[in-house]
C-alpha cells in the first residue's frame, strides 16, 4: 500500500530532535562518500520571460530511496501563492516500490533549518545569540524554530523588502521587524539570508567580526544574496561539488569553499579560529529530504501499529 501524507500530516509525524540528529548524520554520511546523490536537475518552467525553474534532487541513504520535485516560482509570491511547491516519493531501494508520497513544503523548510542549525551548533558559541532574518517566508519561521533548539536565542530581527511581512513574520516568531537588512545585520551574532534575491541583499560590512551566516537562498548559478565582501570570509558548504556548480554567491564571488560541512561534523576538517566570521552556504541537499521522508514515513508506521493494538 502506498501512503500518501499531505502537509498536515508531516507537520504532526515530523519531530524536531529526530529531525536535527538525522539531518546532521546524513551531512557526515554524505562527505564520507555513503551517499548516492547526483547533482540536481534543473529545467526553466513556464513561459521563456519567466523566471519558474523546477528541480529534480533524488537520493539514496541505506534503506531510503527519494526523489523530491519542486517548482521555484518567485511570481507567485504576487498571486498569493507559495513561491516554493514541492513533492516527495520515498521508494525501496531494494524493489523501487513506492512506499510513500508526501507532500513536501514542510520536510523542505525543516530539513533546510534543520541543516543551518546542525552547521550553527558545531560552529556557533554556547552563549545567548541575536538573529537576524533576511527573509520572512516559511523558511524564516522554520529557521526561529531549529535555531532555538540548539541555541539559547535572546533576540530576532527580521528585515524583509515588503515591510508587512516583516511586521507578520516577526510577530509570529517573536521577534522585532527592521527598516532595512543593515539595522537587522549589524550586531548580530546569527544572520539567515532565506530570501528570494537574485543580487546581493547582505553586505560584508555589515558583519560583526565573528559572526555566523546561513546562506539560505540563491540556488542558481547566476542568482546571490551575499556580496563578495561577505564571501570572502571562511565558507563552509553542504556539499563542496554543488556549491561550486550551482551557486552563484561562490561562482561569482569566486570565494574559496574551505571544507563541507560533514567534514567538520566528522573531524576531518577543523573548525576555523575562535572568533572567524563563517559563512555556511547551503544549497539543500536531497540526502535531507532522504532521512526526512523516512523518519516520518516510520512514525506514520509506530503510530498505526499503535492504533491496531488499541483496537485489537
Amino acid at each position: 500500500m502506498v501512503h500518501y501524507f499531505d502537509e498536515a500530516r508531516v507537520q504532526q509525524l515530523l519531530n524536531v530532535p529526530d529531525l536535527l540528529q538525522g539531518v546532521r548524520e546524513a551531512l557526515v554520511a554524505l562527505s564520507l562518500g555513503q551517499v548516492v546523490q547526483p547533482l540536481r536537475m534543473v529545467m526553466p518552467i513556464g513561459e521563456a520571460s519567466a523566471d519558474g525553474v523546477m528541480f529534480l534532487k533524488p537520493a539514496q541513504l541505506g534503506d531510503a530511496l527519494t526523489t523530491k520535485l519542486i517548482t521555484l516560482v518567485p511570481g507567485n509570491a504576487h498571486k498569493g501563492l507559495p513561491t516554493l511547491l514541492s513533492t516527495i516519493v520515498l521508494m525501496d531501494p531494494t524493489t523501487g516500490q513506492t512506499l510513500a508520497v508526501m507532500e513536501g513544503n514542510t520536510i523542505t523548510a525543516m530539513r533546510t533549518a534543520a541543516a543551518s542549525a546542525v552547521a550553527a551548533d558545531a560552529l556557533v558559541p554556547h552563549t545567548p545569540q541575536v538573529v537576524a532574518m533576511l527573509g520572512s517566508g516559511v523558511l524564516a519561521r522554520s529557521h526561529a524554530q531549529m535555531l532555538r533548539a540548539v541555541r539559547e536565542v535572546s533576540e530576532i530581527r527580521v528585515w524583509s523588502p515588503t515591510p508587512a511581512n516583516a511586521q507578520q513574520c516577526a510577530l509570529d516568531i517573536g521577534g522585532v521587524a527592521c527598516a532595512n537588512a543593515e539595522a537587522a545585520v549589524r550586531g548580530a551574532d546569527i544572520v539567515c539570508t532565506v530570501t528570494n534575491a537574485s543580487k546581493p541583499v547582505l553586505q560584508g560590512a555589515w558583519l560583526k567580526p565573528g559572526a555566523f551566516v546561513a546562506a539560505v537562498g540563491a540556488p542558481r548559478p547566476t542568482w546571490r544574496e551575499l556580496d563578495d565582501a561577505a564571501m570572502q570570509n571562511w565558507v563552509v558548504v553542504d556539499q563542496r561539488e554543488a556549491a561550486e556548480k550551482e551557486s552563484g554567491d561562490v561562482l561569482l564571488s569566486g570565494a574559496h569553499v574551505a571544507a563541507e560541512i560533514g567534514e567538520v561534523l566528522s573531524g576531518r576538517t577543523a573548525p576555523p579560529p575562535t572568533g572567524t566570521t563563517i559563512i555556511f552556504k547551503s544549497l539543500g541537499q536531497a540526502v535531507e529530504d532522504t532521512v526526512a521522508a523516512r523518519l516520518v514515513y516510520r512514525a506514520a508506521l509506530v503510530h498505526e501499529s499503535g492504533a491496531k493494538h488499541r483496537d485489537g
